[in-house]
């Protein structure tokens, strides 16, 4: 009998193969903030390797949002280049979404073109830069930059877009009472709070049409006191499931607050530092030095990490879910989907194998290989994203650094 993992299901008005989605896990391959080569071999290797979607990571909807010189910038110009690497994935049987959103204050001037906006007005340590709060008339023509960025995702040939409402980025910012001190109809109650991620959706829903699924990330809590609480969060799934979304991908954490909490483990403080750009992130190079594990702190991993929080928002919504962290097993794959959720998103086990999907399906493997250093994560800051075992002459510090990662980890799981 075939596994659940392999069957088929729907996103809104998109049917997938199986049940395994390559999540939006920043891949940094867009250089000059268009596709590249590389984009396209890896997210053709995902849909060769067996995924029944892939997703393609952090697309800016306007230069403003931009964090990275590797993220791509939705615009006209990149279309074409954007359609040959989905007709592609699309000659393998799988179907291909797009997250689109904005950095909002995590970013620097020399990345985005102008001072950094936000919710707020403040100082982003982890950036580390100033930013402005945004003005109303600014946020109205960042609600119509989506709607466009939706149209262009089409026109490209993209199946699904995923907007991402958490993490910490502009959406989130907004909902979080921790970056959003506004006074105005944007700041405050929690409706207040909610209304541009409902302007955003609302027009996201109205350019997608009834041929496109929408599917929103959205975190179950900040992971930090005075950030957004499970209950919140709550209230933000039942508004977007009112609204019509076709799913929602269950996340958490806070990359300017708690980023740790996102991918969990510890993150590689020195491949971090060793492949940061001396010239002009020596400060934080140094302050990682310093108090790196201060700074980011490292949260205990374990398979399915977030699936208990999970379960609370499966319980209380009756939408499509997609269950996303810590997912490297065929049989705590099966578990989740046996809890009611109606896909899972893999990202670190298709870094390591982009032929993980088809491994499990034919029992060549049971659980991934990934040893959960995070070194793909430490890298990807800088240069885009792989695996460790996949880089050649490998500085050796950086080799004990992953040796030893992996040997915690090892330890933590009982292995």
């Amino acid at each position: 009998m075939e596994s659940a993992i392999f069957t088929p299901c729907k996103i809104g008005p998109v049917e997938l193969r199986n049940r395994v989605i390559r999540s939006a896990a920043f891949e940094n391959m867009a250089y000059g903030n268009s596709p590249s080569q590389d984009l396209f071999n890896y997210h053709t290797a995902v849909a060769k390797g067996g995924v029944g979607m892939t997703t393609v990571a952090y697309a800016a909807v306007n230069r403003s949002g931009l964090s990275f010189d590797g993220q791509l910038w939705m615009r006209k110009e990149i279309v074409p280049e954007l359609r040959k690497m989905t007709d592609a994935i699309h000659s393998y049987g799988a179907k291909v979404s797009i997250q689109l959103g904005h950095c909002g204050n995590m970013t620097h001037r020399a990345t985005c073109g102008c001072t950094p906006v936000g919710a707020s007005s403040g100082f982003n340590l982890y950036s580390p830069t100033w930013a402005r709060a945004l003005k109303k008339d600014e946020i109205l023509s960042l609600v119509e930059d989506f709607g466009t960025a939706v149209d262009l995702a089409r026109e490209a040939g993209f199946d699904c877009v995923e907007i991402h409402c958490g993490h910490g980025y502009l959406i989130s910012q907004f909902l979080s009472p921790y970056t959003n001190r506004r006074r105005d109809e944007f700041g405050g109650s929690l409706e207040n709070r909610m209304r541009f991620m409902k302007l955003v959706m609302a027009n996201v829903l109205k350019h997608a049409g009834s041929d496109m699924g929408v599917i929103a990330k959205v975190n179950m809590h900040d992971g930090f006191k005075g950030g957004m609480q499970t209950e919140e969060c709550l209230e933000v799934a039942k508004e977007l499931e009112k609204m019509g979304v076709h799913a929602l991908v269950l996340s958490a954490g806070f990359v300017s607050r708690a980023p740790m909490e996102v991918m969990r483990g510890a993150m590689p403080l020195k491949t971090l530092a060793h492949y940061m750009d001396m010239k002009h992130f020596w400060w934080l190079k140094a302050g990682l030095a310093l108090g790196g594990r201060i700074l980011i702190p490292s949260v205990p991993y374990k398979e399915a990490y977030f699936l208990d929080d999970a379960k609370v928002f499966r319980k209380a919504l009756k939408m499509p879910l997609i269950y996303v962290g810590g997912m490297t097993s065929k049989a705590k794959m099966e578990e989740v989907l046996s809890e009611g959720f109606t896909a899972l998103q893999v990202a670190r086990a298709l870094v390591r194998d982009t032929e993980f999907v088809n491994k499990l399906r034919s029992g060549e493997q049971e659980c991934s290989q990934c040893g959960h250093s995070n070194y793909c994560i430490g890298r990807m800051y800088t240069l885009e994203m792989k695996c460790h075992t996949c880089v050649e002459n490998m500085p050796a510090k950086l080799s004990k650094e992953v040796e030893k990662a992996e040997t915690q980890i090892k330890k933590q799981l009982g292995q």
